[in-house]
């Protein structure tokens, strides 16, 4: 998918995705050696962005089979399409010289409709194959999903084994709601993935909102900080804060301030518990104060705190 390890970080960073030196080299290899990336750590801290962002930077696209409970195997790999093949009865009539020429015809390629896990192995060019928050399922599908991940075919009961046409990047994330058995880890590059350094959030920040200035970015950085630090049920992920960067923008400030509390609640607090803790006055103000505090702290790009 890269020719080289500055091809993929230009191309990375072209995306607004960025990420140190070391992960590059680890995405770089995991494309190389064709072995899936597993991703675990909090949610919002951008494992889901980085496949997102490697199939941009390959010009390729996105196959996601999104995780949850009682998620089946006719969704992740596909089924066959029972109402066509009624009416492939309803019309063929006569037109077989057995019922073993018509149940050949039924169980073909024609009659199935595909999940994300036999598309990523039926595109003729690479793509990225997004296994969203795989926590959220049971050992049983987890297991499934072994053989695509070793062999890369899929064996379909009634219909067949599918052989890959190309090796997608396989992302794997996962917020530790359950410990991801040994064989998915064994056969995967593992990645710890953790809310980015204030620094660079501030360099996430200022990519989204280029027309602010560097003392806005610190402070959305430094306010996200603080706010992780607290005790919310959900912190902010770097996705909210760049909405809330952007809501300030479209308010036409670029300083928070005691006054804005009410109206960046919807961006902050996401829980009923988080908007309580929030809507303490003194609480909200004495976060601001932590932020304002943190982003004083941070390294200029010159490398001197501000």
């Amino acid at each position: 998918m890269f020719d080289s390890l500055e091809e993929l970080a230009r191309k990375l960073a072209a995306t607004g995705y960025f990420i140190d030196p070391v992960m590059v080299q680890v995405v770089y290899l995991a494309a190389k050696l064709q072995k899936p990336l597993l991703l675990e750590g909090p949610a919002g801290s951008g494992k889901t962005q980085l496949a997102i962002s490697v199939a941009a930077a390959a010009n390729t696209h996105v196959e996601r089979l999104q995780c949850y409970r009682g998620v089946t195997e006719d969704k992740a790999i596909g089924r066959f399409d029972e109402c066509l093949q009624r009416l492939y009865m309803e019309f063929s009539q006569g037109q077989h010289e057995n019922w073993q020429m018509v149940q050949a015809n039924l169980k073909g390629r024609d009659f199935f409709r595909p999940g994300p896990l036999m598309r990523a192995l039926e595109c003729d060019q690479p793509c990225v194959l997004l296994i969203d928050e795989l926590d959220k399922v049971d050992d049983g599908f987890e297991a499934m999903l072994l053989e695509i991940l070793s062999a890369w075919q899929l064996s379909i009961p009634e219909f067949g084994t599918v052989a890959a046409k190309s090796i997608p990047f396989v992302v794997l994330t996962s917020n530790e709601e359950r410990r991801l058995g040994d064989p998915i880890r064994r056969r995967s590059l593992y990645v710890r993935v953790e809310h980015p350094t204030p620094e660079r959030e501030a360099e996430i920040i200022a990519s989204r909102t280029p027309k602010a200035e560097e003392k806005f970015h610190r402070e959305m950085a430094g306010i996200a900080l603080s706010f992780r630090n607290y005790s919310l049920e959900k912190p902010p992920s770097v996705s909210e804060m760049i909405d809330f960067a952007n809501a300030l923008q479209l308010l036409g400030t670029d300083h928070v301030t005691e006054d804005h509390r009410d109206v960046l609640l919807p961006f902050l607090a996401k829980t009923e518990k988080d908007r309580r803790h929030l809507l303490l006055r003194e609480g909200f103000k004495s976060l601001l104060d932590d932020g304002a505090r943190f982003a004083g702290s941070l390294a200029l790009p010159g490398g001197q705190p501000s």
